[in-house]
């Protein structure tokens, strides 16, 4: 129904954001990570919606990206997962670093979310990853502070190398496996393929 809604933020305030928008004061549920990306009280904003409607609650969601309104509605989408641990996931961890997690099947991280168990994540880790793709992993252009955590240098190499150890005969999982115990080594794909190699013979 909304696609997206722009006008003057109003209030920031626990998990919600109020965006005066054509003389009507719009309550959107948020994330911590689009709530603290928000401008200013006074300053205008544009925010991706999403219009959850049940039969006891309307409710209407707000998102500082379209990556992020995407990642929700994929998250919706896994059994279990409802708004609120989905709005949780988001505040927790960005979207890129989220990405990253699915496909290197690291369930520690997603767990880190409030009210994620190994279970839940692990659903999400099934659910998602056959989703993620190569542009959602790619290296955070971003020279923000959010943009130099481990799992946002690290993506692109991740992936490329469990794309080789795959063309090399490994099966998906031996690489995924093999690349998790390696993790965080190096942000280059040749070096973790090396070191993926050494894993998997017992070097």
């Amino acid at each position: 129904m909304y696609a997206f809604i722009e006008g003057k933020v109003c209030d920031k305030s626990g998990g919600n954001l109020v965006i005066n928008a054509g003389g009507v004061g719009y309550l959107l549920n948020c994330s911590m990570t689009t709530i603290q990306s928000a401008p200013a009280i006074g300053e205008t904003m544009r925010c991706y919606t999403h219009l959850s409607v049940r039969e006891d609650a309307m409710e209407l969601f707000g998102f500082a990206t379209m990556e992020e309104k995407r990642m929700f509605l994929s998250l919706l989408g896994v059994t279990g997962v409802g708004p609120r641990m989905a709005l949780a996931l988001l505040g927790a961890m960005s979207v890129h670093d989220l990405n990253v997690a699915i496909v290197m099947e690291d369930i520690a991280s997603i767990c880190h979310a409030p009210g994620v168990g190994k279970k839940t994540a692990q659903r999400i880790v099934m659910e998602l990853r056959d989703k993620v793709t190569q542009s959602d992993v790619a290296p955070v252009k971003n020279s923000g502070p959010a943009s130099g955590t481990p799992a946002s240098a690290g993506g692109n190499g991740l992936m490329e190398a469990m794309e080789a150890l795959t063309s090399l005969g490994y099966s998906s999982v031996e690489a995924r496996e093999a690349l998790q115990k390696v993790k965080g080594q190096s942000d280059r794909a040749e070096e973790l393929i090396r070191l993926a190699l050494r894993a998997m013979a017992g070097a």
